[in-house]
């Protein structure tokens, strides 16, 4: 007989750690049912219980009948199912483990290239200290530039005179 289970082997509160706060009520209907199963399967005992066979025979009139019940209850054996699943499940988490690792490099790369702009910017002068001479340096995209990109007060984009609002450039495109 394959060996009975005393207890869940399920790490609830790991588990509860992981589950979003709006999924909580769901984990906890979850746990109560298991819960339940796992109490109904230790109500029972491990092993089915002992026939007297012996008071059956005295009492049962047709001959043979109380041997054949025996010799099927005798070689009743229920099968502990067979684990199906682990094989497959496994080769999915080898695959769910590979796409943890390319997000784990890819987001430590990520938080590499924006440490080095982080000490890029603290590097800059404050900008209550900055001159408009500075801040061109710092950032030439941003900048005026009346040489080369004249611009009309206030200097927003709107305000200029090739502007192409997007949405109607948008609804143009549609038409």
């Amino acid at each position: 007989m394959a060996k009975r289970i005393a207890q869940s082997s399920v790490n609830w509160a790991a588990l509860a750690e992981r589950v979003p706060a709006e999924q909580k009520v769901y984990l906890a209907a979850f746990k109560i049912k298991s819960d339940g199963y796992l109490r109904r399967v230790l109500a029972n005992p491990p092993e089915p219980p002992a026939i007297n066979w012996s008071v059956y025979k005295q009492s049962v009139p047709i001959p043979g009948m109380v041997d054949k019940f025996q010799k099927e209850y005798e070689a009743l054996k229920i099968p502990y199912p067979a684990d199906t699943m682990s094989a497959q499940v496994d080769a999915q988490w080898s695959q769910v483990k590979k796409a943890i690792d390319q997000f784990v490099q890819q987001s430590n790369a990520n938080i590499a290239t924006f440490e080095k702009e982080v000490a890029e910017i603290k590097a800059l002068l404050p900008y209550d200290q900055m001159t408009m001479e500075d801040f061109r340096d710092a950032y030439p995209d941003l900048a005026l530039d009346p040489i080369n990109r004249p611009t009309f007060w206030p200097h927003n984009p709107e305000e200029q005179l090739d502007y192409v609002d997007p949405e109607n450039k948008a609804a143009e495109a549609h038409h």
